[in-house]
């Protein structure tokens, strides 16, 4: 399983848009630049989560280890008889 280019494009485009053109649309004032950097610091930052995130997903580095008699449980508890 790897990365796929569709949801990295996107997702790419999205935070790109926030942080790179929704800059430009900040209101006039004194607060000006501080709300433009609050902008691009928000749009790096999720996009870098974001990514860690997917990546993070391509390869788990653990799995769920569950003993017997929680299995034995779980297939009890969701109305399946446990067969051997």
């Amino acid at each position: 399983m790897g990365a796929s280019f569709l949801p990295i494009t996107v997702f790419t485009v999205l935070w790109g848009v926030v942080g790179i053109v929704c800059p430009f649309f900040a209101p006039k004032g004194p607060n000006r630049g501080i709300i433009q950097v609050v902008l691009m610091l928000t749009a790096a930052t999720c996009w870098l989560f974001w990514l860690c995130a997917y990546m993070a997903q391509m390869n788990p580095l653990i799995g769920p280890r569950l003993s017997n008699d929680t299995l034995i449980w779980i297939a009890r508890t969701w109305g399946q008889p446990y067969t051997v």
